[in-house]
């Protein structure tokens, strides 16, 4: 039901807003893209800004979750939404991502493109 499928999104941005995170896995297309973010701390604000940083650049984005399928109360059906508004390796992360599992330590998240059917796959991880 509606409540329990707005339990689960409370407590997946509740996790993320706490602490900060750092990409664990990031595969691009089969490659293997996780060193260009090597050294950043990213932070999910509760008002939708996703701060990343590695103590010399600095970059705002913005996140979000939504539902994506009003019929049916799994997580499978919740996106986590990131968009850097960036011509750089930030650009890579934009999507509507399917979330594969999430703690409060950890976050994996899949994009299955339709075009050449490439599968991304990202993960943060708490610090």
């Amino acid at each position: 039901d509606d409540d329990e499928r707005i339990t689960i999104q409370d407590n997946i941005e509740s996790n993320v807003e706490t602490g900060t995170w750092r990409i664990s896995k990031f595969i691009d297309s089969g490659d293997d893209e996780t060193n260009d973010f090597a050294g950043y701390v990213f932070t999910f604000e509760s008002n939708g800004v996703l701060n990343a940083t590695n103590g010399v650049n600095s970059f705002d984005g913005t996140w979000s979750i939504t539902d994506s399928n009003s019929n049916d109360d799994s997580e499978d059906d919740l996106d986590f939404n990131i968009n850097f508004n960036l011509m750089n390796e930030f650009e890579d992360l934009n999507d509507d991502w399917d979330i594969i599992s999430q703690s409060s330590t950890k976050i994996e998240l899949i994009d299955v493109s339709g075009g050449n059917g490439g599968t991304d796959l990202l993960t943060f991880v708490k610090n």
